[in-house]
């Protein structure tokens, strides 16, 4: 497949997405192990006995895919975040027989071309929440952008609920003041576990198929999704970054995590994605936490 400059445009922005996010999270562990770093008071309290001379960085891992295309995991063992995961791919290939009669455009012809970023992050502390974003360019017959961002605390935060949400509205009705109740309903319908009858989180926005006509202002909205990130999630880790917790909360935080990882094993579609056209399979289960606990 031909790649265009469309295509050439958004794989070279998930890139500078992904470093941009990373040097964020970076930013977040060097201000925890070196409290001095923080703009503004010092931090309450002892930072961490887990905390070092140097803060944990991303280590990246590139791959490459034999059907086309690979990608490149960068994954974070924090004081922090307990497993940050932020990868990016650009893949191209056909789809298998029985996958292509699900994906538009793929039905008359196999052929297809995927570009994006994707990260889960996975906090030390229980009161951090966890959170997710993904967004993605996809070409087959047809072209599309997809994507969304939502957070997963353990224990639901009215004041960070707001916070989140108002972020997420605010880069919305920039474009389109339609998107953001348009695509938090389908935040809420998607990120939902039918087999317990309860949502993975306190929702977000979510998208997919996004194609107005208007190539430019489909990428300029998907820019902004991933632009928002930090500042929608950021000032909530630092905000509880410091608290106390204890061992019930911890054993809370494992079991609420197992939750995670039914949703993304049974019904995410960017795992199932990933599987059915060949792409590495540790980056496709970097979402998964490192430690979690069922009962």
């Amino acid at each position: 497949m031909t790649i265009t400059q469309h295509q050439q445009r958004a794989s070279a922005w998930f890139r500078e997405l992904r470093d941009s996010i990373c040097a964020g999270l970076e930013e977040i562990e060097k201000e925890y192990c070196h409290p001095e770093c923080s703009e503004g008071s010092p931090a309450a309290g002892d930072p961490s006995p887990l905390a070092q001379d140097d803060n944990p960085t991303f280590t990246r891992t590139p791959w490459s895919r034999a059907e086309g295309g690979g990608g490149e995991m960068s994954v974070l063992k924090g004081l922090v975040f307990e497993k940050g995961g932020v990868n990016i791919s650009t893949v191209h290939g056909e789809f298998s027989e029985q996958f292509r009669r699900e994906i538009p455009g793929a039905s008359e012809n196999p052929h297809f071309w995927a570009s994006g970023i994707s990260l889960v992050i996975h906090p030390r502390s229980p009161l951090v929440p966890a959170v997710h974003l993904n967004t993605r360019f996809i070409c087959t017959n047809k072209t599309w952008f997809g994507g969304g961002m939502d957070l997963t605390p353990i224990t639901p935060d009215e004041e960070d609920t707001e916070f989140f949400h108002a972020a997420i509205k605010h880069t919305c009705d920039k474009h389109d003041t339609a998107y953001y109740p348009k695509f938090k309903h389908a935040c809420d319908e998607y990120f939902f576990l039918k087999h317990r009858n309860e949502p993975r989180g306190i929702g977000g926005i979510f998208y997919d198929y996004l194609n107005t006509g208007d190539w430019e202002k489909d990428f300029a909205f998907t820019q902004d999704v991933g632009r928002a990130f930090l500042e929608a999630y950021a000032p909530l880790v630092r905000k509880h970054l410091h608290e106390p917790w204890t061992e019930e909360q911890r054993a809370h935080q494992l079991v609420r995590r197992g939750r995670y990882v039914e949703f993304n094993l049974l019904y995410d579609r960017g795992t199932r994605f990933g599987l059915m056209t060949g792409g590495n399979t540790e980056a496709i289960l970097m979402s998964l936490p490192p430690e979690v606990r069922w009962g």
